[in-house]
């Protein structure tokens, strides 16, 4: 690494089943357990692809999770519909949380078939807000953020002009929708889906579990081979969603048997929930040993990336630089509220962040 420290996790990598030898082909889903099947969409990104799922709901099917609002997306929905060997309707939305990815046609599925969208009251509203920035002119705040976390000039004048791009690939939400509460049960066809609340990466994200199917549909709260986005955000720069991740983290721990088969939203299905939850916390810990370590000077977010990512972070890739910036700064916010570092910010709006005391 770059501190020299060894990176253990290379050598204790949890050992992961992967049941399934491929995903579903475009257009069509697989029976991943009884009633429960795996849809893969595509997206734009680097991460071009999230899973989809769809229950046996009795007299039709319920979906979780919606892809992001495009033509392919639409298109792919419509393959999926016409491919069907089972043209029972849907029935309702489920969504676990306010991402693009996973909310992106939830109005545009809950229209055409004429039913309510599930989610939980924090992931709607955080979305409606969100929605209402599209067409807005950069907020002073937002550029605060990135001044405060040592953007240059030109970062900051693109983030200007990619401000309020999050509403454009979501669909129109319902007006109304209809809660869901954590551990809440639910009847989903002949089967009970329990809600389970986690936080961190997103305000109020739903996964749900079936103990009966033994089956985890866990969104992004746990992903087999990548962890999940942590970020502090303009909108609330003093918070600490790294503390509310790594909690969430221990709760599926607690709550959910590791018998279940994951299914979470990117990558494969797979087995060995507990494993893969200590191998997340364990790496996060070690990152956070490395920003101690460089902590020992002071640093503004820009500089810690290299205790934190494997890859470089240009300012000329503003989505990247957004990202990288927003977990930087989730894991100082992370080291400030436990008090092992204290910030000071400089004539020019700068955060500069230093340990409490320096580390032997």
């Amino acid at each position: 690494m770059a501190d020299g420290l060894e990176d253990v996790e290379s050598q204790r990598k949890p050992a992961l089943v992967y049941p399934f030898e491929a995903p579903p082909p475009r257009g069509r889903s697989i029976e991943v357990a009884h009633g429960v099947h795996w849809i893969r969409m595509p997206l734009p990104y680097a991460l071009n692809h999230i899973n989809l799922w769809a229950l046996d709901d009795g007299d039709g099917w319920a979906i979780v999770d919606t892809g992001i609002s495009n033509d392919e997306t639409a298109a792919v929905w419509r393959e999926l519909f016409a491919n069907s060997p089972d043209q029972r309707p849907l029935t309702r939305v489920f969504v676990t949380h306010m991402h693009p990815d996973h909310v992106g046609m939830a109005g545009w599925l809950t229209r055409k078939f004429g039913v309510r969208l599930w989610m939980t009251r924090l992931e709607y509203l955080t979305c409606r807000v969100t929605v209402s920035d599209t067409g807005r002119e950069a907020p002073a705040d937002g550029t605060t953020f990135g001044r405060r976390a040592g953007w240059g000039d030109a970062a900051i004048e693109t983030y200007r002009v990619r401000f309020g791009n999050f509403g454009k690939h979501i669909h129109a939400l319902p007006d109304s929708y209809r809660r869901l509460h954590d551990s809440e049960a639910l009847s989903i066809g002949a089967h009970t889906w329990r809600v389970v609340v986690g936080n961190g990466h997103s305000p109020e994200h739903a996964c749900l579990y079936c103990p009966q199917l033994k089956v985890l549909i866990s969104g992004d709260q746990v992903l087999p081979r990548i962890s999940s986005n942590v970020s502090v955000y303009p909108i609330e720069p003093d918070a600490n969603p790294m503390a509310d991740w790594l909690a969430s983290l221990a709760k599926l721990k607690r709550e959910v048997h590791d018998d279940v088969l994951v299914l979470p939203a990117h990558n494969e299905c797979f087995r060995g929930l507990h494993a893969r939850i200590d191998a997340l916390a364990r790496g996060q810990e070690l990152a956070l040993t490395r920003l101690r370590r460089t902590l020992n000077s002071p640093k503004r977010a820009i500089d810690v990336f290299s205790a934190l990512f494997a890859r470089p972070i240009s300012e000329t890739d503003v989505s990247l630089l957004g990202m990288a910036t927003g977990e930087s700064v989730a894991c100082l916010n992370y080291l400030l509220h436990r008090g092992e570092v204290h910030c000071d910010v400089d004539g020019d709006g700068r955060a500069w962040y230093q340990l409490v005391r320096p580390a032997t």
